[in-house]
């Protein structure tokens, strides 16, 4: 099935089940019955987790999404009756002035809603309370930003013209950014959720698919004072093309491109902006089916558990039933003491193995690097993308050892 995934990707009217599967959410031997218990157990603590939410901000859950700070960075609250956008269902997505006279930036794709955003005021100080926690106003000062983000995300895909789907990948990652203590929101987000709402009907089970995504690639989004998480793949990417493109590592570096962050779009967001939306669809379950691990469900169990200190049953993991980069992982691993690679660095260092000859003959500046690599967007094959990131791999593998 792994194979035939990977040759040819999954059908879109079962592509949301079986990315369930990809992504670690079942047991690959589990029966129906079995998955319809945790499902409706996800399903509960998604609910717990939403309600938790509301009561600290009663937007979530309510249909509309905030756009604009609603606090300081104190906790103070900021009374403005522009913070919250809803859709007019009966005159579409026009823009409308607020009964205040106060001026604003109308927008062609929402509107403001006067009314409604002034009951959110009033509902929001009837519940107030005494000086917010940290942890509660940092969740708070994010929220705008989800909105911010959300309002651009897939926006020319017919099925966010419905308010309800905006809100729902609101909500959504409004709740992760709760959940995850250390991680929060970051920019990029909406991206990686967004074929979640599309694909899965309910707002829970679209949740914990993210969820289960997210713990493959929060790592990209963890940041330090002075780095951010995916600058390691960054660095693994240099390596890789230095041993696989000297040449072009060279004149990179030379064009003061050596710390590859004109790659960092592609490696943060998995190439939704350099794919169309069907074509990403298409790439990340080639890639997941090639990663592949039969234990991931297993993992994420134990580590849930861990997490809750209720101990975990960790299991030898076989190299049957894995994916085939796995498999070549699994190979290697007893000769080397690094951690794997996702297969995402060996993508991008295929595109750029593909542009190698127009980069060093035509970039003269980082400007033309940008340029060049642009120019794939909407261009690309996922088929060949994957089947010369496997190439390379093989490759980096046996010179790395050298």
């Amino acid at each position: 099935m792994l194979n035939r995934i990977q040759r040819g990707g999954i059908h879109p009217s079962i592509r949301g089940e079986v990315w369930e599967f990809l992504l670690g959410c079942y047991d690959p031997k589990s029966t129906y019955e079995e998955r319809e218990q945790i499902r409706q157990r996800r399903r509960v603590q998604y609910a717990m987790w939403k309600e938790e939410c509301r009561k600290m901000d009663p937007v979530v859950g309510s249909g509309r999404i905030i756009t604009a700070p609603l606090i300081t960075e104190d906790g103070e609250p900021i009374h403005d009756p522009l913070n919250i956008l809803e859709a007019n269902p009966d005159k579409g997505l026009a823009a409308s002035v607020p009964e205040s006279g106060q001026k604003t930036e109308t927008s062609t794709e929402l509107s403001y809603s006067a009314s409604s955003n002034s009951s959110a005021s009033e509902e929001m100080e009837s519940t107030s309370h005494p000086p917010l926690e940290k942890k509660v106003i940092q969740w708070k000062l994010t929220l705008h930003q989800i909105g911010l983000d959300v309002v651009r995300t897939d926006r020319t895909l017919v099925f966010y013209e419905k308010q309800e789907h905006l809100s729902k990948l609101w909500d959504i990652l409004a709740v992760y950014a709760w959940i995850d203590k250390d991680v929060g929101y970051c920019q990029g987000m909406s991206d990686l959720c967004s074929p979640m709402i599309i694909l899965l009907e309910d707002e829970a089970d679209g949740f914990w698919c993210f969820e289960r995504l997210m713990r493959r690639l929060r790592g990209n989004f963890r940041c330090t004072e002075s780095s951010v998480g995916v600058e390691t793949q960054l660095s693994n990417l240099a390596s890789i093309t230095q041993v696989l493109d000297p040449k072009l590592h060279q004149h990179l570096e030379t064009l003061g491109g050596g710390d590859y962050l004109f790659a960092f779009r592609m490696l943060m967001v998995l190439f939704r902006r350099e794919f169309s939306f069907g074509d990403a669809l298409y790439l990340w379950e080639m890639m997941w089916a090639l990663e592949y691990d039969p234990d991931l469900f297993s993992l994420y169990e134990s580590e849930s558990a861990a997490e809750k200190g209720e101990g975990s049953k960790g299991k030898a993991k076989s190299s049957r039933q894995c994916g085939k980069y796995e498999r070549e992982n699994m190979k290697n691993k007893a000769k080397s003491s690094e951690a794997p690679l996702p297969i995402s660095v060996f993508l991008v260092a295929s595109v750029l193995k593909a542009k190698s000859s127009k980069l060093l003959t035509e970039a003269r500046g980082l400007d033309d690097v940008v340029k060049i690599l642009n120019d794939i967007n909407g261009n690309l094959d996922a088929k060949k993308a994957c089947s010369g990131a496997l190439k390379l791999h093989k490759k980096y593998l046996k010179k790395a050892k050298q």
